[in-house]
Formats: structure tokens, sequence, C-alpha cells
């Protein structure tokens, strides 16, 4: 069964952290594949000068094989589904990417941002954050309890 879930929160609330901390706890027993979002499209996967950099920059898509991995660099945006048809997976996870429609896990530090509450499903907090601005269908996982989060996200993910 391969599971999908989302992550969205602002800047330095711990997303990424969070990502990390369920791959190094599931792997390598699960498959997992992690789609980041990078809405300012500021990212840079190659190296200047480098065979790949230089045909992906005369406009070709470019796929680098090596015995260890594989690197894909595509000049159009991809669906998700056509995303996950490339890879062999157990569990999804989004790094943003709002519109989605996955259950989706807010993850926030110091405070709960109220401009996200309308897209997630769930909080990952600090003990010490105020939740009374969350409505009672929102479930509060502990932001340092990987275990809570992972049974979350099999109970709630999406089964794609």
């Amino acid at each position: 069964m391969r599971v999908a879930v989302a992550f969205t929160g602002p800047s330095n609330s711990g997303k990424t952290t969070v990502i990390e901390k369920i791959v190094d706890w599931l792997h390598p027993n699960k498959r997992v594949l992690v789609i980041k979002n990078d809405p300012k499209d500021k990212a840079v996967f190659d190296t200047k000068g480098k065979d790949s950099y230089r045909f992906y920059k005369k406009g070709a898509d470019v796929a680098v094989v090596s015995p260890s991995r594989t690197t894909l660099f595509f000049h159009t945006p991809m669906r998700l589904e056509r995303i996950c048809e490339l890879f062999d997976f157990d569990l999804l996870l989004v790094e943003g990417l709002k519109t989605l429609n996955l259950p989706r896990i807010g993850v926030f530090r110091n405070e709960i941002d109220p401009d996200y509450i309308p897209y997630v499903s769930a909080v990952a907090i600090e003990e010490s954050v105020d939740t009374e601005i969350l409505p009672e269908n929102i479930d509060i996982l502990n932001l340092n309890d990987t275990d809570q989060i992972i049974q979350w996200i099999y109970d709630h993910g999406k089964k794609v």
C-alpha cells in the first residue's frame, strides 16, 4: 500500500526537519519519496560546466545515470501523478504545494499561522504552542514525536 501526505508551514518552521526524521525512521525498511516545492524557482541541482548542465541549458531534458543513482532534469513541470509513476515507493511526503488534494500536516514553532488552517488536517507543534485558534477537527501532533506523526500518516494519508 502506497500512502501520501503533505507538509505545509511558514519558512523555518521545521518542515524539512520533520521529513528528515521520518525518512531516517523508516529507511531502509520503507521506500520514501519526497517531493519538494520550489515556488520561487531558485533551487540549483547541477554544476555549471558539466555535460548535463550544458545539455539542459541547450534545451534538452536530461537523465544522468550512474551505478548508484539516476538524476532527471526536465524543462516542464510535472503533475504529481506522473512523478509518482516514475518512482517505486511506499510513502510519499510532499513539502509545500498547498493546492494538492492530500491530507496535510501543518508544522509550526512558537505560534500557529492562521493562514494555513484551511489547508491542514493536523498540526505538528511543540507543547508550548497555543492551540486555541484550531478548529476541533484538526488533530494535534507533537512535533518531536516522530512515531506519532508516522502513525497519523498511515492512519490518515491518502492511498495512492
